[in-house]
């Protein structure tokens, strides 16, 4: 009996931490066919001499114009459907935006393209409710008569809280792939730069201020978002351990507690309400390591 494999269209490497490359093709007709569509709409608004504004032949536009710029067009439409499909075609569940390298891109050939994306790595918590107790001691938390000011619940609660992460940091191990880790150092990162400029600074003056090189920075952030993200990890995975849930009454509670109409319409989203449940999720978790 004769079995019938599928050819994938797609090429998939698996690389270190979850990480992986995929290569795929758009073919040229595709390509060819989104260009023409790109060019048409740049002759609507041309205007060459001795033609008026949208008539000149689409050959002659096409001189003109600036043909490297409306293939970059026809890509943006283009690869995001390619790509999906390579994703889809095996099975992949990407967490980060793909990085998008060119391989070929010949005239009347199919173009080649790699993609570099990874996945959650997976997360072993065994034994996190005694990396917890252990952090958590009461010969490591501040207690009165070990000098200074008594701490009020929420400042006790706090620094318990800290000795937990640190413990969670130090203990279960989790290597991230390094472009979600780029990517999550460069979102906060940007958001320090939309600060300093909105304090009518630059980033000169900014570092200079802290007393550091950009260098510096830069791995400082990377240290913080590498932190951010294995803590992330790890709490949605005890949190799966334990089976800890969000019941939609809980969301639609704090939905109903926000300040005006306007707010809790935003929250009515999908995308809002994933992210009032993750947050709660997140926040049960943190009590319950705090009970223990």
């Amino acid at each position: 009996m004769l079995v019938m494999t599928q050819v994938k269209k797609s090429q998939l490497s698996r690389l270190a931490n979850q990480a992986f490359e995929l290569s795929f093709n758009i073919p040229w007709e595709a390509i060819d066919k989104t260009y023409q569509a790109e060019l048409a709409k740049a002759a609507e608004n041309a205007t060459l001499k001795g033609f008026r504004k949208g008539k000149a032949p689409v050959e002659l536009v096409e001189k003109q114009v600036n043909q490297p710029a409306l293939y970059q067009n026809a890509l943006k439409s283009l690869l995001p459907k390619y790509y999906t499909e390579a994703i889809k075609e095996h099975d992949l569940k990407p967490v980060a935006n793909p990085k998008i390298d060119t391989l070929k891109s010949e005239a009347k050939e199919d173009w080649q393209f790699k993609a570099t994306s990874c996945e959650l790595p997976q997360v072993q918590v065994d034994g996190f409710e005694t990396i917890v107790k252990e952090a958590a001691t009461p010969e490591q938390l501040w207690t009165p008569g070990s000098g200074g000011e008594k701490l009020d619940e929420k400042k006790a609660q706090s620094q318990k809280l800290g000795l937990i992460f640190k413990a969670l940091l130090e203990k279960i191990k989790l290597d991230l792939p390094e472009i979600l880790i780029e990517q999550e150092s460069g979102r906060l990162l940007s958001r320090l730069l939309a600060q300093i400029n909105r304090l009518g600074l630059v980033l000169d003056q900014y570092l200079a201020s802290i007393n550091k090189t950009a260098e510096q920075l830069q791995a400082d952030y990377k240290k913080q978002a590498e932190d951010s993200l294995r803590l992330e990890l790890i709490l949605q995975t005890i949190g799966q351990a334990k089976n800890i849930t969000v019941a939609q009454e809980e969301v639609d509670k704090v939905i109903q507690a926000a300040p005006d109409e306007k707010t809790r319409q935003a929250f009515q989203t999908p995308l809002q309400q994933a992210y009032l449940n993750a947050n709660l999720r997140k926040q049960k978790v943190i009590d319950y390591l705090l009970a223990l």
